[in-house]
């Protein structure tokens, strides 16, 4: 009578959610059908880890490869109720005060295409002075190439870890190696070793850590998953942490662009291209 579709109402409220009531259960490839504290005790066991600190988005990444048959709606729903996201961390998206990249994004096919190298200050407590961390990532493959940790990092400590690396690499040809404008990676020295062993070199415009985001990002993500986590006092205390962290990044920790895999096993997929494009050359 009054032009309503009848799919809109209902004669009879039902008092309750429309659709249908979320199962209570989960399948497991080896246990089966699980409950709802099985599912929480294994994301539990997951964030036991020393460096596992993540979302449900990467948990149901990890749960996945536990053998469980869960999407990222039931898991957020799960530990909602039990109380375990993190929204505090959450990171918010609306727009505001975002900066833009305004330069080139790094494309790359194949690992050893394009580096990122940068330095980070890490706070030593029992000496009261900083000590620093420098670190070469694999841009295509997100892998934590070689770092370096010391109360000092000048262009000859540079030149060294670059000559492991490219040795324990194979040495492959047409390398981009980008950083700022730090003073170790402007030094004469350095660039004339760079430019000796043909490995091209970039650097980053002032003020635009944009332009050398991939290993700011790893560094952000230590701030988070280990600086903020971990109390130390010594050197050699961090020392040791960073060790195992690297391990962990490298090897466990599932990456969310690169598919929700680790940075070894996109290594694996992609690792003979290196010899295949040195080849060629």
């Amino acid at each position: 009578m009054v032009g309503i579709i009848e799919s809109s109402y209902y004669r009879v409220p039902s008092g309750g959610k429309k659709g249908n009531k979320p199962s209570k259960l989960t399948y497991h490839d080896v246990n089966g059908f699980v409950d709802q504290a099985t599912v929480i005790a294994s994301v539990k066991d997951i964030l036991s880890h020393e460096f596992i600190d993540c979302g449900y988005r990467l948990m149901c990444s990890y749960l996945k490869k536990d053998d469980y048959l869960i999407n990222h709606k039931k898991l957020y729903r799960i530990m909602k109720q039990a109380n375990m996201l993190k929204l505090e961390h959450r990171i918010n998206r609306s727009g505001s005060g975002r900066k833009f990249v305004k330069f080139r994004k790094v494309i790359t096919s194949r690992p050893m295409e394009c580096l990122e190298m940068d330095i980070k200050m890490v706070w030593i407590p029992s000496v009261g002075k900083n000590a620093y961390l420098l670190s070469i990532i694999d841009v295509h493959t997100r892998r934590i190439l070689k770092d370096y940790f010391s109360f000092s990092i000048k262009q000859k400590q540079v030149i060294n870890l670059l000559s492991l690396m490219l040795e324990e690499y194979q040495y492959p040809k047409n390398i981009v190696i980008r950083s700022d404008n730090g003073s170790q990676f402007i030094a004469k020295s350095v660039r004339e070793y760079l430019g000796l062993i043909g490995v091209s070199q970039e650097f980053t415009h002032v003020a635009t850590p944009e332009e050398n985001s991939y290993v700011e990002s790893y560094h952000g993500i230590l701030k988070k998953e280990v600086f903020q986590r971990f109390e130390y006092r010594t050197f050699g205390e961090i020392e040791q942490i960073l060790k195992r962290y690297v391990i962990f990044y490298n090897n466990v920790r599932h990456h969310r662009l690169l598919g929700r895999i680790t940075p070894m096993e996109k290594w694996s997929q992609k690792k003979h291209l290196i010899l295949i494009k040195k080849i060629a050359a």
